[in-house]
């Protein structure tokens, strides 16, 4: 099958894609194809925001990938959710919106990455944006990405974020003015209590411009070269093979995982790894596949008296139905919360510079994720290291796309982040035995109150954790013999090649990431206009 010849070919219709389809087709004069692996985003789920639950570790929205044994968290093996439908992780992520601090940008121009920095990328953060608070001198109006309040509070969490200013977190009311420090309610991407996903915001509106062509169900398998120059790609359609030519850029956007993959096996990457796999060399870049990072929580859970919580509101099929009309007649109660509703960002010690630690907290708990809530009033105070210091890999193990890579994110490998562990346990204890929670009794139920040496804590954390599902950095952007993208997310040593996702991120930021991710699409897209012959 011959999918016919395009001036860009965009590799994964996820948050990234979908921008960049919306961008790059605004040209009449420039073909551009957009290939996504998974379906449409027509599954009810997708847009009720509790329907994460339903769409994660689900083959019609997930890719449902699973980690390596790994070291640090006792060995276990993970769900590692990735979205496997239009939208991509947009579709199935909790819709925190956050953009990091600006420290994370100001890092990445001292790297040497050149227009990369706060005030350089701010502008492209703000390109895009719907803010329904009102638009200042950091937000704008009238963009295609909607950003809404939660619509609804509970008075347990209002309790902790009173615990937590007692103990000394400021007050806020924007976690996205570049220092996110302070206590309170997440802003969503939602719109009246509906997700927002990048497919709905950016393709949808666009879908009837002659020179985009969007193909489902359609897995890039390997970049074919004319030397060191993209040609074209081969593709699997619904099972079927095929072909595209590119007369110009092939972008990839298939995520931290799956743009790994699709580099080694099209032969870039490392030359003993690439020969393993039985894939001739196209380019000698050992950094393609390394440098993953993500963020790791540590949901400390605990039991709470005089609350209401989630564990007890659907306990029962009466509680379920009372949710069920609540959200069907006012788009509000549990069904429109994400995951976590309110969030915190403070320091682990005092030597820190800027917050290194988020909070998410939920009014609900579970032992782990896909089982049943547990049978008593509860809330999870999940903490994680926003910089972590661990490094892991994703590598292909085998020359078909089909076959998944191997994801090791290494969590806790270094003494650094299992300090950092332990010092977060000792401060949600202490906020939670502030005045404020006083009224609630909170009892700690995980790890357990018992635990108290930063040994035994770092490794209680090991057992408890589990990821935001948050990976960056295979495939870096920067000038060192690891880099995998220059500045301008051109792949090095090739034309006609460049990466627009979260793998180009040379460190992770410190918050959510789909926004940043939204950010590199759209500075991509400007970038690639302008180099544009």
């Amino acid at each position: 099958m011959d999918l016919g010849s395009y001036d860009y070919v965009i590799v994964g219709a996820g948050t990234a894609g979908c921008l960049l389809a919306n961008r790059l087709s605004a040209d009449p004069g420039v073909r551009v194809l957009l290939l996504e692996a998974g379906g449409r985003d027509n599954y009810i789920w997708i847009h009720i925001p509790v329907g994460y639950l339903y769409c994660m570790n689900n083959p019609r929205t997930d890719w449902c990938y699973k980690t390596e044994p790994i070291p640090g968290l006792a060995g276990r093996v993970l769900d590692y959710p990735r979205g496997r439908v239009m939208g991509g992780c947009s579709s199935i992520n909790g819709m925190i919106y956050m953009r990091g601090q600006a420290r994370d940008y100001d890092q990445w121009r001292q790297l040497g990455n050149v227009g990369w920095g706060w005030d350089d990328v701010l502008p492209f953060f703000m390109q895009h944006e719907d803010y329904s608070f009102g638009a200042d001198d950091m937000h704008a109006q009238g963009g295609e990405m909607r950003i809404e309040a939660q619509r609804l509070h509970w008075p347990i969490l209002d309790a902790f974020r009173a615990a937590a200013i007692e103990s000394g977190i400021p007050a806020t009311n924007d976690f996205n003015r570049g220092d996110n420090e302070g206590v309170d309610y997440f802003q969503v991407t939602q719109r009246g209590g509906v997700r927002v996903n990048a497919n709905k915001a950016f393709v949808r509106p666009v879908r009837d411009r002659p020179n985009l062509r969007v193909v489902t169900k359609a897995q890039a398998s390997r970049l074919r070269f004319d030397g060191t120059r993209v040609a074209g790609l081969d593709v699997i359609v619904d099972g079927t093979s095929a072909t595209v030519a590119v007369t110009g850029e092939v972008v990839l956007t298939c995520g931290a995982i799956g743009t790994p993959q699709v580099l080694e096996l099209s032969g870039i990457g490392d030359p003993e790894r690439l020969g393993s796999l039985g894939v001739p060399v196209v380019a000698d870049l050992p950094g393609v596949g390394e440098n993953l990072q993500d963020h790791l929580q540590v949901r400390m859970v605990f039991k709470v008296q005089n609350a209401r919580t989630l564990n007890t509101l659907a306990n029962n099929w009466l509680g379920k139905m009372r949710i069920g009309l609540n959200y069907i007649f006012t788009r509000s109660g549990p069904m429109a919360m994400a995951p976590s509703q309110l969030g915190a960002f403070t320091r682990s010690d005092e030597s820190r510079e800027t917050p290194n630690l988020e909070y998410h907290i939920q009014p609900l708990s579970l032992p782990r994720f896909g089982q049943p809530l547990d049978p008593y009033p509860a809330i999870t105070t999940s903490v994680c290291n926003l910089r972590p210091d661990s490094r892991g890999s994703v590598h292909a193990t085998s020359p078909d796309v089909r076959v998944a890579a191997a994801i090791q994110p290494n969590y806790l490998a270094e003494p650094s982040d299992r300090q950092v562990a332990a010092q977060s346990v000792r401060l949600t204890r202490r906020i939670m035995t502030a005045r404020a929670m006083a009224p609630h009794a909170p009892e700690e139920v995980r790890p357990g109150a018992h635990i108290e040496s930063d040994e035994d804590l770092a490794h209680e954390a090991g057992q408890i954790a589990s990821p935001i599902f948050h990976p960056v950095g295979t495939a870096k952007m920067g000038s060192d013999d690891r880099a995998v993208v220059d500045y301008r997310l051109r792949v090095h040593g090739l034309q006609g090649l460049r990466i627009a996702d979260a793998s180009i991120m040379p460190t992770i930021t410190s918050g959510n990431t789909n926004e940043p991710v939204l950010m590199i699409a759209e500075k991509a897209a400007a970038m690639m206009r302008e180099d544009r012959p």
